[in-house]
């Protein structure tokens, strides 16, 4: 195997077995669903040209790719049911193209692949077949083919979950396709690749307005609250990951059944949304950022619930009783089916819960764009904000959010909130919040300096806060006096660098450390441009960032 799609990535890739737990067979299982997409991809858009477009393959589409995120899917049997029915879906589209006299003839050998009849065999056409990219070309040019593969994984996760609350947009499945297929265009130059990974930052930006139009839709909008962090007595579900309507599921089967529902990592901000937080058993939030750190969940005496990718290692590196939902699958780990939460509930109810409450303080969440945009009882949160900077009163602000990961070096990112000057305000998101989130930052007048924007998804509201701040001023985007400090762990990731480069962001710092699928003339094209950096320490970005 070879992977080196994250950030925990050792060594330049993973080769035996993947840092993230992801054993050899499921990284060939990947790459083979990878490239069976690709094959798809091309008859999806000789489709559109024939006036062939199949809705149910294209959200199929973003669902398969989504698979292959990191620490999504880990089960060789879910992955080869995925091939075959990538296979299944573009022999049917294959005929309906055929039907009416389109294209469907292609060179790429991915659009005849025909899949081994085991498991064993997909595992070896998946070892033989690699990352299906184009390796004839130059390594820059390969380097920016995954640079947009990995963005177009991302991308495809937020249209999944914007499609899972009834938000869909046809281009953006276009779009992603029309890349897939560009993978062994041999007559792009590099510098198409660069505008063809900017593109895909472009088609994120979209995929996440519309995630945050159905978050917010069903759910309304975030309001500032203060959530918990210790517990009731009672018994107990954990619920960690990114879908909100798995929560809201689980709130609605557990109402009046005696069990309270706790949020850990990048569900903390659910509790913000009035349409959840209005149930009285969505009791908190688990953890510290101490064990965040850590990585652990310790003593948690109930079940617990993940629901899509939001951790470092597979489930059953941190409890006995887990489940999964949705695309979230390893083996051994019961899944469950069809939104019926029945079984974890039942096991809530066998185990003990909590014998007694624990206090351990709260942390304020809400702050994402229409907290900060709209009209409140005491006004505009923008207007104050503004007013305090050209009264100097806040100095400057630093955006400090990304992924999390276990990897030794995300420590700085703790320090730089810690050491950051008291006239200047955090504006936080993702679960790389968590090194920090609960740290007590005080207030600038009644300001909190430690400001939650949300999920990962809501950089869409982070873009939207940073665009109207910079009309307030009337400034460019990148005048204001405002710094982004990035962690990276995965493909949700990359997609979002790439939608920050497409609407033109510059002097970003990034870490732990740069992508190792970025080779030195695609990290100069990147520094050239948008003079991306590597994180430093703690102080001299700080400094930098405030020219002192």
């Amino acid at each position: 195997m070879f992977c080196n799609q994250c950030e925990q990535t050792a060594r330049g890739g993973c080769t035996k077995v993947g840092v993230c737990g992801k054993k050899s067979d499921v990284a060939a299982l990947q790459d083979l669903l990878t490239y069976a997409i690709r094959g798809l991809s091309h008859l999806t858009v000789s489709g559109r040209s024939a006036g062939v477009n199949d809705a149910d393959i294209n959200r199929f589409s973003m669902k398969a790719i989504f698979s292959t995120l990191t620490n999504v899917n880990f089960d060789p049997v879910c992955l080869e049911t995925l091939i075959r029915e990538v296979v299944e879906k573009r022999k049917v589209l294959n005929g309906k193209i055929a039907g009416v006299g389109g294209n469907t003839l292609f060179d790429d050998p991915a659009t005849t692949f025909e899949p081994e009849n085991d498991i064993d065999g997909l595992v070896k056409q998946g070892e033989e077949i690699g990352l299906p990219i184009d390796w004839d070309r130059d390594e820059d040019v390969r380097s920016l083919q995954e640079t947009t593969l990995y963005g177009i994984r991302g991308a495809a996760a937020y249209a999944d979950h914007a499609a899972i609350l009834g938000q869909e947009d046809d281009e953006i499945y276009a779009s992603l396709q029309e890349k897939f297929s560009k993978l062994t265009d041999k007559n792009l130059s590099l510098q198409d690749w660069v505008g063809l990974a900017l593109d895909t930052g472009k088609t994120n930006l979209r995929a996440m307005e519309l995630l945050d139009a159905g978050n917010t839709g069903r759910y309304g909008h975030q309001e500032p609250t203060q959530v918990a962090l210790g517990h009731k007595a009672g018994k107990a579900i954990l619920v960690t990951g990114h879908d909100l309507k798995d929560l809201e599921d689980l709130l609605k089967q557990t109402e009046g059944k005696g069990i309270n529902i706790y949020t850990h990592g990048e569900m903390l901000p659910c509790h913000a949304y009035p349409e959840l937080k209005k149930y009285d058993h969505l009791a908190g939030h688990f953890g510290t950022a101490w064990q965040n750190q850590q990585k652990e969940m310790p003593h948690f005496p109930g079940p617990i619930l993940f629901t899509t990718n939001c951790i470092q290692k597979p489930a059953e590196s941190y409890h006995d009783n887990v489940f999964t939902t949705g695309l979230v699958a390893w083996p051994g780990i019961t899944h469950v089916k069809n939104g019926n939460f029945g079984p974890i509930i039942e096991m809530a109810l066998q185990m003990s819960g909590y014998a007694e409450g624990e206090d351990n303080g709260s942390v304020w969440v809400g702050y994402a764009r229409n907290t900060v945009l709209q009209d409140h009882p005491m006004g505009r949160v923008i207007d104050t904000l503004v007013d305090y900077v050209k009264s100097k009163k806040i100095r400057h602000f630093f955006l400090v959010g990304g992924c999390d990961g276990a990897k030794p070096g995300r420590n700085y990112y703790t320090e730089f909130v810690e050491k950051t000057p008291d006239d200047t305000a955090v504006l936080t998101l993702a679960c790389g919040k968590f090194r920090f989130f609960d740290m007590d930052l005080g207030a600038i007048e009644g300001v909190p300096r430690l400001l939650d924007v949300g999920q990962c998804n809501d950089a869409y509201s982070a873009v939207v806060v940073a665009s109207a701040l910079a009309e307030a001023f009337g400034v460019g985007i990148n005048d204001l006096p405002l710094s982004l400090i990035i962690s990276w762990y995965e493909q949700k990731a990359v997609a979002i660098l790439l939608t920050l480069f497409h609407l033109g962001l510059k002097d970003i710092r990034l870490g732990p450390t740069m992508p190792a699928f970025l080779t030195p003339n695609v990290v100069k094209v990147l520094v050239d441009n948008f003079n991306i950096q590597p994180i430093t320490t703690p102080e001299a970005d700080i400094a930098a960032c405030l020219g002192t």
